[in-house]
């Protein structure tokens, strides 16, 4: 259970560093970059981790750098980047809130890993908590930002499956770097063609890159992989929605607000989702639920034995 916990809260790590990254990437990250934003994102920070691991892809490891950093980092950093530019960060949040479920169902067609009751309900409870916390009706939707945030989302979950499915096979680390240096290169060159130069990076986008770089890329995506390693994928999608929440909490920081009663409650139904969904939920419901079994299995051995009891002395 302790170890449960522990991996729970280093996975924690990287929904709330991404929770982050919408609010950097829309005041700070130049706009109409986005293939180049994936680049600088996803480049640096895998030549940070792999000079930390110091090894390098080998056999199949080659072409499954290139899949995994595709889906996970390339494409997706691509489309998020644009996302966070087309979409508020409330309905991009919103839109990335179905992951949870998303995860499940392909880590249950891919890998064979069936989400419990509980999780899936934890799911719902999550995604109706970042809809009452985040959505007013007020926003006007743009069809292009919504199509693109909700194709990170569904590219990213196969990746994280598909990383999932490969994670014993190498060390956290290393596999990564592999991923990140091999998505940053997967999308440089379409940037070269597709944008032209290299944006121009004031200082204040400057610190924006090596914020999003170091942390919420480095730092968060060898939390988020740790956790897939040792947690289902059904608890790990479910700790996901630490980033709307994030995302929530340093809005209302920073515009120097209080939350509204709407909020609140988005917020405690998201947490309860989160927990919901948890291993550590599943096997206490399991342990009552046994308990319960024993106790009825239990009275009813009693009542057979008395009543035989009953015929003997009759």
């Amino acid at each position: 259970m302790e170890a449960t916990v522990r991996w729970t809260l280093v996975t924690a790590i990287a929904p709330v560093a991404w929770g982050t990254n919408y609010f950097v990437t829309h005041e700070y990250l130049p706009t109409g970059h986005p293939l180049y934003g994936a680049a600088i994102r996803a480049l640096p920070a895998g030549v940070l981790l792999l000079a930390l691991c110091r090894r390098i892809p080998r056999g199949a490891w080659w072409w499954k750098s290139l899949v995994l950093g595709t889906l996970n980092m390339g494409s997706f950093f691509a489309l998020v980047y644009l996302a966070a530019q087309l979409l508020p960060t409330s309905t991009a949040s919103t839109i990335m809130a179905a992951s949870p479920l998303v995860l499940m169902l392909l880590a249950w067609a891919v890998i064979a890993e069936r989400p419990r009751g509980l999780a899936l309900l934890g799911g719902g409870v999550g995604i109706a908590g970042v809809c009452l916390m985040l959505l007013t009706g007020t926003v006007t939707l743009n069809v292009l930002g919504v199509l693109t945030s909700a194709t990170a989302m569904v590219t990213s979950s196969l990746g994280y499956v598909l990383a999932k499915r490969w994670s014993t096979e190498v060390d956290v680390l290393a596999s990564t770097s592999w991923q990140l240096i091999g998505g940053g290169l997967v999308v440089l060159p379409p940037a070269v063609v597709r944008e032209g130069a290299p944006p121009t990076l004031d200082a204040g986008a400057v610190l924006g890159f090596a914020y999003v770089t170091v942390v919420a890329t480095a730092v968060a995506f060898v939390a988020w992989f740790a956790g897939l390693r040792h947690l289902p994928a059904s608890a790990v999608g479910l700790v996901g929605l630490l980033n709307p929440v994030t995302g929530v909490l340093l809005g209302t920081v920073i515009a120097e607000e209080t939350l509204t009663p709407q909020q609140i409650c988005g917020l405690a139904l998201v947490l309860f989702g989160i927990v919901l969904g948890q291993p550590i939920a599943v096997r206490a419901v399991a342990r009552v639920r046994s308990r319960s079994a024993g106790a009825d299995a239990h009275r009813g051995t009693a009542a057979v034995r008395t009543t035989r009891v009953r015929r003997r002395t009759g």
